[in-house]
């Protein structure tokens, strides 16, 4: 393909908004602008109780294969890899008959286990090869996209902005099901499609595991809401997530046997990064900070929550003291970039079994389908974020009592900066404009 046209892609990419859908929201037209030699579909979706991914791969496979394809044409890769679990049946009797005289698209069946969904663990997995510690796919040649993120590419393509978001809504509620709404619609409506009952409950958003404890259902969704989950308020999750750090540490000082089942079972750890949740914690408890390879190797950790929610015999959360030492470490700027060091020779079998996860977080009577709707739902209301994505804040470009389109940017990428386009998603005017957000209301004015 022709460099004016591998540009063409990654500017209406750019144009569309188009952000990583599965994790922390990395502009996607940055990713396509590099240069890899294979593009991997990271179709895992490991976590616990979601079914998006494998539910649009189903319904829409060419549009997947599409975004694939215009994701190999802009970085130049001459592969596509498709990662996707040998359980999700349907997904892969989709895809199977598109890709049969596809020589350069190959489907790679991965185990069902945790953390598959990593992209570092997806990228061992399906390649054998290892991204280095503290560095990126690219670093290694590999592009990694999630399937939302992809098929939001193939949209781009005919103009055609981000401004809805599918999801899975499931737990403790009446009706599970996977939904998609416009961006900016509460959390509180999105809970009410899937008929969220009056109990003493509490949500996380995102996944089980790696998703947070959501404090205010009046919030909106973002291009990066990977899921909903109701579950009661004492369930061991919740509580868990409830934990101070302060706590958390105070157990970890007083329990701690220093058995090392959180670092042999810690992915990174066994493709052979230096990570050591154990060793860790021993230098949080003691003081021992003095070796600055151990301390900032934590900026390795994926914040998978194996070692919280599955390794520790006793309770104790080395994933929030990773994460604690995480922030303290970047707020100073200190960056990480260790040595590779040798794959445990078991790595593969210390991977867990999704279903011997679902029983250790207790989530079986909460493991239930959750049939994709092919309906969008309308809010009469929505409030977007102007920062959905790894970056810089977007710049609105409304003002309170204009009238906007579908699809209109109304958030601008500052110059110079990493950030993503906003696009309205409704037709409406605009009621409220804060720092952080623009309110839409369907007709009506700013009251």
């Amino acid at each position: 393909m022709s460099e004016i046209n591998m540009k063409e892609i990654s500017a209406k990419v750019l144009e569309a908004g188009v952000v990583g859908a599965g994790g922390a929201g990395f502009p996607t037209h940055v990713k396509l602008s590099a240069q890899a030699e294979i593009v991997i579909v990271n179709a895992a979706e490991c976590e616990p109780l979601l079914k998006t991914d494998q539910q649009l791969i189903a319904q829409s496979p060419e549009l997947l294969l599409k975004g694939l394809t215009l994701a190999m044409e802009s970085t130049g890769a001459q592969k596509g890899i498709i990662a996707v679990k040998a359980k999700y049946k349907k997904a892969i009797a989709a895809l199977e008959p598109l890709i049969t005289n596809r020589d350069n698209l190959e489907i790679v069946l991965i185990p069902d286990i945790y953390p598959a969904g990593d992209e570092v663990i997806t990228i061992w997995l399906t390649t054998g090869t290892r991204v280095p510690p503290g560095g990126i796919p690219l670093n290694i040649g590999v592009v990694v996209n999630n399937v939302q993120t992809l098929i939001n590419v193939a949209k781009a393509m005919d103009g055609t902005p981000v401004t809805t978001r599918t999801l899975t809504v499931t737990g403790a509620v009446e009706n599970p099901v996977t939904v998609t709404v416009p961006i900016g619609t509460s959390l509180q409506e999105v809970l009410e499609l899937a008929e969220v009952g009056s109990g003493d409950l509490a949500f996380i958003q995102g996944g089980p595991m790696m998703g947070t404890l959501i404090t205010d259902l009046s919030a909106p969704v973002t291009k990066t809401t990977g899921g909903l989950i109701a579950l009661p308020k004492d369930h061991m999750l919740i509580q868990r997530k409830l934990r101070t750090i302060e706590s958390i540490l105070r157990i970890a000082k007083t329990v701690c046997e220093q058995c090392s089942f959180c670092t042999e079972l810690c992915p990174r750890h066994i493709i052979g990064h230096e990570l050591s949740p154990h060793r860790l914690i021993r230098a949080v408890n003691y003081k021992n900070l003095g070796d600055p390879s151990l301390i900032t190797s934590v900026l390795s950790c994926s914040e998978c929550g194996v070692c919280e929610a599955y390794a520790c015999p006793v309770g104790i959360s080395p994933l929030r003291v990773n994460m604690a030492l995480k922030a303290e470490l970047r707020s100073k700027g200190i960056k990480y970039q260790g040595q590779l060091g040798q794959e445990d020779p078991l790595a593969k079998n210390r991977l867990i079994p999704s279903s011997r996860l679902i029983d250790r977080l207790r989530l079986r009577p909460w493991y239930k389908e959750a049939p994709l709707s092919l309906d969008v739902y309308e809010p009469d209301e929505v409030t977007l974020k102007l920062h959905q994505h790894i970056g810089a804040p977007s710049a609105p470009l409304v003002k309170v009592g204009d009238v906007v389109r579908l699809g209109q940017l109304i958030g601008e990428i500052p110059e110079g900066g990493l950030g993503a386009k906003v696009h309205a998603s409704i037709e409406g005017t605009v009621v409220q404009l804060t720092p952080q957000t623009i309110r839409i209301r369907k007709g009506g004015a700013a009251k």
